[in-house]
């Protein structure tokens, strides 16, 4: 391979491209960074990193931008490449169906540019079947070549946001190829910068792979879920339980407020609508039960968080509810199908006063998305969506009686009295932690 072909285009320059571009650089190769993102390429360019709650990647892109990392919002500036990794966004839409409309675009923008001998390699997570049913005939279809002209291999982006440059750098990483050649020359370009490479013996066993590992968490997590809810019917502390029932055989994960973020939630649908597709609806009953589990926990914290809010001085409606953290995960600033931020609209639509506390975000940050702002020390009830506890800053005094009027704001009356200081106190309950690792 010339010196030209052996530069590397990395198509997407997003959460998952950038760090990937970056370790290639970091290995002495010549990147060329597409994003149609313009001032994200020009930040690069001058050494300034988009994505600061990455660890380790400011030093790279300072290092590196502008110089063997060079970001481009134009496909042209990428000819000549040898190797083009495509790592562009993969959504669903509101049917849970693939919506592969950013894919094809730049599977057919780089096709315009593709030559004979180059090598494609896909990343983003899809369905499997996709890179040879899909991005094979989109390339043929905007290049004009043939099916063996070009090589065409797929390797599962499996990095986590905040552990980006560490998983590539120390994390197995797969790699097939849509035929036995495409397969080696894919592995032996990426070994340059993966150090933890193994080849597999098609593209979609690749993609097989990283759909099953999400699926795995899904139906972990859900349940983790179910086993918490039960263990809280029965007065039993789910942690410690979990902590004695894991070992080199078993890997309960921990409880939730639900699965947020572009992965987990949504692999299982890949192979769910395969499923559909073929009539074969008994194959999936557990990933489709597992998905309505985890996205269902956001009805029981609601439940739990009315039950806390009955033990303030105030009517319901009335109580201030602190809701601490919408982002999907913890330090994370994301926020694609956050169940925290579904939690806070479910509390509102059943007539709470639910407000917003982050220290990822800004008031006007949490106001622009909808939410009420509010500083955790002005709560009555602070809910913690990460560690699932609950502070009080205000009790029910004893004298409190039910009114005839059942459930809601005006259903309970209070007394008169002043509360003591014991009853102003911060009481914390403990209800475990909501990481789903």
């Amino acid at each position: 391979m010339s010196e030209e072909k052996a530069r590397i285009a990395v198509i997407g320059l997003g959460n998952a491209g950038l760090p990937l571009a970056a370790v290639a650089a970091e290995a002495g190769l010549e990147v060329v960074g597409v994003d149609i993102n313009e001032e994200r390429c020009r930040l690069i360019n001058r050494g300034e990193n988009p994505i600061p709650q990455e660890p380790g990647l400011e030093g790279l892109i300072r290092q590196h931008g502008g110089k063997s990392l060079v970001a481009t919002p134009r496909f042209e500036d990428a000819k000549g490449c040898g190797t083009f990794i495509i790592i562009v966004p993969l959504f669903v839409d509101q049917g849970f169906n693939p919506d592969f409309k950013i894919m094809k675009q730049a599977a057919l923008s780089l096709g315009k540019i593709l030559q004979k001998g180059d090598l494609v390699v896909m990343e983003t997570t899809v369905p499997p079947g996709t890179t040879e049913g899909l991005i094979r005939p989109w390339l043929l279809e905007s290049s004009g070549l043939e099916p063996h002209d070009f090589h065409l291999a797929y390797s599962p982006e499996r990095i986590m946001t905040g552990y980006s440059i560490s998983r590539l750098r120390e994390f197995p990483k797969v790699i097939g190829g849509c035929d036995e050649k495409s397969g080696l020359l894919a592995y032996r370009v990426y070994e340059r910068f993966i150090p933890n490479l193994h080849l597999v013996s098609s593209a979609r066993v690749a993609e097989m792979i990283k759909v099953m590992e999400g699926c795995y968490r899904d139906v972990n997590i859900s349940l983790a879920n179910e086993l918490f809810k039960i263990s809280e019917e029965l007065g039993l502390d789910f942690f410690e339980a979990r902590k004695y029932a894991n070992h080199e055989y078993c890997h309960i994960h921990l409880p939730s407020t639900g699965v947020g973020g572009h992965c987990i939630p949504v692999y299982p649908w890949f192979l769910i609508k395969i499923m559909e597709e073929q009539e074969l609806f008994d194959r999936t009953r557990l990933l489709r039960t597992s998905r309505e589990i985890n996205d269902e926990m956001i009805q029981y914290w609601a439940e739990r968080i009315l039950i806390e809010c009955m033990k303030i001085e105030k009517p319901l409606g009335r109580v201030k509810i602190c809701v601490k953290g919408i982002t999907f995960r913890s330090c994370v600033k994301e926020f694609y199908h956050s169940r925290n931020m579904a939690l806070v609209r479910l509390l509102t639509k059943k007539g709470l006063d639910a407000r917003v506390y982050d220290t990822l975000l800004s008031r006007s940050e949490i106001e622009e998305k909808g939410f009420r702002y509010i500083e955790p020390a002005d709560a009555d009830l602070i809910f913690d969506p990460f560690a699932l506890s609950f502070e009080l800053h205000a009790t029910r005094g004893d004298e409190v009686k039910a009114s005839s009027k059942g459930q809601g704001d005006q259903g309970i009356e209070h007394p008169a009295s002043q509360m003591n200081d014991e009853t102003k106190a911060v009481r914390k309950m403990q209800g475990g932690c909501g990481r789903t690792l």
